[in-house]
């Protein structure tokens, strides 16, 4: 199949998922053309899928690596209090790989586009050693409403959504529902709406709490403490709850008075600790916690 063809079947796969107005031009051109609403914000993030790093060609199949290289970006719009709009999808694979390998990425990923009404609209194909697969993701949030990092004060409570650990209980174990929620991650998309109107910062949880904690800590220059047990997944560990990573849900702050219901678009949330005046960190149980998330660079 030549490049023009695989074009086309991915087109195929685009219209079948709904198209955002905003999105004037999508597959077949140079460039998407977007004209955003007045009185909205665009959120744009991008995320990278790199084989034997966050899969192998053993133990995933072609449609959840598609479905885990769109929810990571979905995660991060997410965070930002978005509703997703359109994503850009690169794809590098190998020449010994076969066709229906790359139909079965653009099936899985498209399958997550129509659940979240994100179009598809373009991207790029390229030949390399290994799968490489980067996925930007543009979402629209109210002007000024998108939440931040940097914006958590000391008194703030520290709150999480769903379960910890279970991504990493799944690699682990590599068998049962952690072993899918692994795969096959969840976007808070509809929390992170709602969160608009509670929360005073959030990030998404993709690196372990210990070191998405410390990030957020950093950026707002505020220090954590974690005074409440974890909300861990079935058969977890502490130690996977802290540092495990690849959970995507979220970790937000809110001031004392605001009022977080314990269940926000069909998932738990959960108080885990408060942010206090000091230098940027993270302590766990009365001691400093380690920062031992998953850092691409050590």
């Amino acid at each position: 199949m030549r490049e023009i063809e695989l074009i086309r079947s991915i087109q195929n796969v685009a219209q079948t998922i709904p198209v955002d107005r905003r999105v004037l031009e999508g597959i077949g051109d140079d460039c998407c053309i977007v004209r955003p609403k007045p009185g909205e914000d665009l959120v744009f993030t991008t995320d990278f899928v790199i084989e034997n790093r966050h899969f192998t060609l053993e133990t995933h199949r072609a449609v959840d690596v598609g479905h885990k290289a769109l929810a990571r970006s979905l995660s991060d719009l997410a965070a930002m209090g978005a509703e997703p709009v359109f994503c850009l999808v690169s794809l590098a694979v190998p020449e010994a790989l076969a066709l229906k390998w790359v139909a079965g990425f653009y099936r899985g990923l498209g399958a997550l586009a129509r659940r979240f009404e994100i179009s598809l609209a373009g991207g790029d194909l390229a030949r390399a050693e290994s799968v490489i697969a980067d996925v930007m993701c543009c979402g629209r949030v109210p002007s000024g409403k998108a939440l931040r990092r940097s914006t958590a004060r000391p008194g703030d409570l520290i709150y999480v959504t769903g379960e910890l650990g279970g991504s990493a209980l799944g690699l682990r174990k590599k068998r049962g529902s952690a072993w899918l929620r692994h795969k096959r991650p969840e976007p808070r998309i509809a929390a992170g709406v709602l969160l608009r109107s509670m929360a005073s910062a959030a990030m998404d949880l993709s690196d372990g709490i210990s070191l998405d904690l410390f990030r957020l800590c950093t950026e707002s220059q505020v220090r954590a403490e974690i005074d409440a047990p974890l909300p861990l997944a079935r058969g977890a560990t502490d130690v996977d709850g802290l540092h495990g990573g690849e959970d995507y849900e979220l970790l937000f702050t809110a001031r004392p008075n605001a009022e977080v219901p314990t269940v926000l678009a069909g998932v738990r949330t959960t108080r885990i600790g408060v942010l206090k005046r000091g230098k940027p960190g993270v302590r766990y149980g009365g001691d400093p916690l380690p920062v031992r998330g998953f850092d691409h660079f050590l």
